[in-house]
């Protein structure tokens, strides 16, 4: 079938690349999984091999309607949507998601994941290698989509993906991503607001100091900065991508509890 390339439609077909695919996920007997765009059902062959059930999600037509009957006497769902409008909550507990995702819209998923009430207790995602580094970086090439994720997950990085193994091959490197949820996020759920609000603001001008960063994005002179940054012992030369989610909770939690008149 011809690939939609509105949709970030590239097969991967390689069975010892899927087979690595699925591995990543540690599947029992017993798994529900989740599968994210399963285009014409390579992967979702071999999550069928290692799981008792499939619940895919497809947002293309003609692919959703053409899976449902590929795979008789297999316990294999096929829901034909977007898996941003998908409701996880009919999903059973402890379920594993496990995709293919198109580049465009890998944030958004990994956001509705790991944010969503139903969280899967792992998720496996090929994505753009870029973006996988990203998202399990440690502190020194910190970003919002590494703190995103790792507030609510454990990362791990799976087996790369070469842009040859896909057809039509696509213009990078691809590379798995292993996201496996937390039963308590690493910031608690009422100090989350902040917490992003502030390192939104840290991160708001890349190429800045911190000092610089937090002073725009919160309304606060630079000095008041240098001053919230020395009493959570943070250097005021420092940059965003350096400091680590303990490091923001304990900048968030001083610039929270100042007196209200010299905070914005």
């Amino acid at each position: 079938m011809k690939n939609n390339k509105s949709l970030g439609q590239h097969w991967l077909k390689d069975r010892l690349m899927l087979e690595a695919i699925v591995n990543a996920a540690e599947l029992k007997k017993d798994s529900v999984v989740l599968e994210i765009g399963p285009g014409l059902g390579t992967l979702t062959s071999e999550l069928l091999r290692q799981a008792k059930q499939v619940i895919a999600v497809e947002f293309d037509e003609a692919l959703a309607s053409k899976l449902s009957g590929q795979f008789p006497g297999k316990d294999l769902t096929v829901h034909h949507g977007d898996i941003l409008s998908f409701d996880l909550e009919t999903l059973p507990k402890n379920y594993s998601a496990v995709a293919n995702v198109p580049y465009y819209i890998t944030s958004k998923i990994v956001q509705a994941l790991l944010t969503a009430t139903n969280k899967p207790k792992i998720a496996v995602l090929l994505v753009q290698k870029e973006v996988a580094q990203r998202i399990a970086a440690t502190p020194g090439d910190m970003s919002m989509l590494a703190l995103s994720a790792q507030v609510y997950a454990k990362t791990s990085l799976g087996v790369e993906v070469d842009r040859s193994y896909f057809t039509p091959p696509p213009e990078v490197d691809s590379q798995v991503i292993v996201l496996k949820t937390r039963q308590e996020p690493l910031i608690a759920i009422n100090e989350q607001a902040d917490f992003f609000r502030i390192a939104r603001a840290g991160f708001g001008e890349k190429r800045k100091k911190l000092r610089s960063s937090l002073s725009g994005g919160l309304h606060i002179s630079k000095p008041e900065v240098d001053e919230i940054l020395t009493a959570v012992g943070i250097p005021p030369e420092a940059r965003a991508q350096e400091l680590s989610i303990e490091q923001w909770h304990q900048l968030t939690d001083y610039i929270v509890k100042r007196k209200p008149s010299s905070a914005s």
